[in-house]
């Protein structure tokens, strides 16, 4: 029954841990840009190619 008990608390603790960095991070601003990510797939960038690459082409 010590055993139940030890466990029932350490999940409580890892809950409250990962509410707490959820809780932070809502907080600091990481999720306020809703808007951003829809068009990043949009702009198609162009990449640097390295020598190695440039042979290959």
């Amino acid at each position: 029954m010590s055993v139940l008990n030890l466990l029932i608390s350490l999940g409580l603790l890892v809950a409250l841990g990962f509410l707490g960095a959820f809780l932070w991070a809502v907080r600091s601003g990481q999720y306020d840009d809703t808007y951003t990510p829809s068009l990043r797939m949009l702009h198609d960038e162009d990449r640097v190619l390295t020598k190695e690459h440039q042979k290959t082409r």
